[in-house]
């Protein structure tokens, strides 16, 4: 993966956990020669993994709307930052300029960018790997939730399984390079192919 976009909270939470995971993601994309593709804020958990693949001469592209631009005080040290007219033109270029989509602690924005790709992969307009680095077990809930949802039938276990979990940043990148996505979206029968 020669880029990885990174979604993740513009507060900080009060788990230093989290805020330290994210700046060791940071480094490790750097030390990758991965290019980070994030929110371009350099505050909250976004500062801190954009400030890890900086302090580490990493290639960190932001990319933010106009109208967030100074409300999620964007970050002036970046390689490049890209300002878009609207929410949807970011997420579109997040998606377009990575090969994988890691999910970090945050709020409701960092799920409405999660629940976008995953459910993009489900409907098969990419085969990326979506990896959650589930720190301090931060998403457990959300993962039952995700398992409820299968045991009741709203969700087939192909598609629970396209989204990688773990604990560690070693862990969760080895996961998304031997990820082998499925072969049929789940909307396309094998008489329709």
């Amino acid at each position: 993966m020669k880029s990885i976009v990174v979604f993740c909270g513009s507060s900080e939470g009060n788990d230093a956990q989290i805020l330290s995971d994210a700046y060791e993601l940071g480094k490790k994309l750097a030390q990758n020669k991965t290019t980070l593709v994030y929110g371009a804020a350099k505050i909250g958990v976004m500062g801190k993994v954009a400030l890890g693949a900086l302090d580490n001469d990493g290639n960190v592209i932001g990319i933010i709307p106009e109208f967030l631009k100074f409300k999620e005080v964007f970050h002036t040290g970046l390689t490049e930052l890209i300002v878009t007219e609207n929410m949807h033109d970011r997420k579109l270029l997040m998606h377009e300029m990575s090969d994988g989509i890691i999910t970090l602690p945050g709020g409701y924005g960092t799920l409405e960018e999660l629940f976008e790709m995953i459910t993009w992969a489900q409907l098969g307009l990419h085969q990326k790997p979506i990896g959650i680095l589930n720190t301090n077990g931060f998403y457990d809930d959300l993962l039952k939730m995700l398992r409820k949802m299968v045991a009741q039938g709203f969700l087939k276990i192909e598609n629970y399984s396209m989204l990688l979990v773990d604990d560690t940043i070693e862990g969760l990148l080895k996961k998304m390079e031997e990820y082998e996505p499925i072969t049929l979206p789940k909307w396309i029968k094998k008489d329709q192919v």
